[in-house]
């Protein structure tokens, strides 16, 4: 009788942080989407019930706002993905000058992770021989030489999950009867903003109640003070 090794697909827990990193990045960017389009529409509302302005201001929102995310992720990305290959080109220069030094600091670096000095100097040895780049980048600088972070995909991301979440109050503004647009947008908005807390407090498997009720004040508090301002700047306008 043949034995068959179970398959074991847990993903290391590299690949997983980077996936729960994109994830968080993604529920943070529909979640100004929701909070800056809803201040934006509903403080607009408070000054008049004209659809086809609530539709301009609402998509001149997204649109500003989607673009503002994407640039903003792109640069931050990209200044994180230049100090990578920095960090990485220094590294490679001081194992092609210094190769003794550098293999005793990664002795060092593994002893202080909880290995035995011998244990350390040994694995420290087989992996600088294996790749000693790479056994630097990742127990020293914690980079993966193969995973550099990647400016596009963060502006991507940021742009399609900014985009989301702010269609929900633009459409939830612009799509009821004008008596009914406010109060549906509001109810719309902080159960949006509920399930963003919710979902964002369980990728960091952290409790979601704290994170929904932020969530939710924050959002309330947003859409009351542009309601208000609105409906002031309707008033002296009229």
């Amino acid at each position: 009788m043949t034995l068959q090794t179970p398959e074991h697909d847990e993903a290391h827990s590299g690949a997983l942080g980077s996936r729960l990193n994109w994830l968080r990045a993604a529920v943070l960017g529909a979640n100004d989407g929701v909070v800056s389009t809803a201040g934006l529409v509903v403080g607009v509302a408070g000054a008049t019930d004209s659809r086809s302005t609530l539709l301009t201001a609402g998509l001149a929102g997204l649109l500003a706002g989607s673009m503002s995310m994407a640039a903003g992720e792109y640069v931050s990305v990209s200044t994180q993905r230049d100090s990578e290959k920095a960090a990485l080109a220094l590294e490679k220069r001081e194992l092609a000058t210094e190769p003794q030094a550098e293999l005793q600091e990664l002795t060092e670096l593994l002893e202080g992770k909880g290995l035995s000095r011998a244990l350390a100097q040994e694995v420290a040895e087989q992996l600088t021989e294996h790749d000693a780049l790479r056994a630097h980048a990742e127990v020293e600088l914690g980079i993966d030489p193969d995973e550099l972070t990647n400016p596009w995909h963060a502006a991507g991301a940021s742009f399609l999950a900014f985009t989301v979440g702010a269609l929900l109050p633009l459409l939830a503004i612009v799509l009821p009867a004008a008596g009914q647009r406010l109060w549906i947008t509001v109810v719309a908005v902080l159960a949006a903003l509920a399930l963003c807390g919710w979902t964002s407090a369980r990728l960091g498997t952290a409790p979601p109640g704290p994170a929904m009720l932020r969530n939710v004040t924050g959002g309330a508090l947003a859409m009351a003070v542009t309601y208000v301002a609105g409906t002031l700047l309707g008033a002296v306008g009229a």
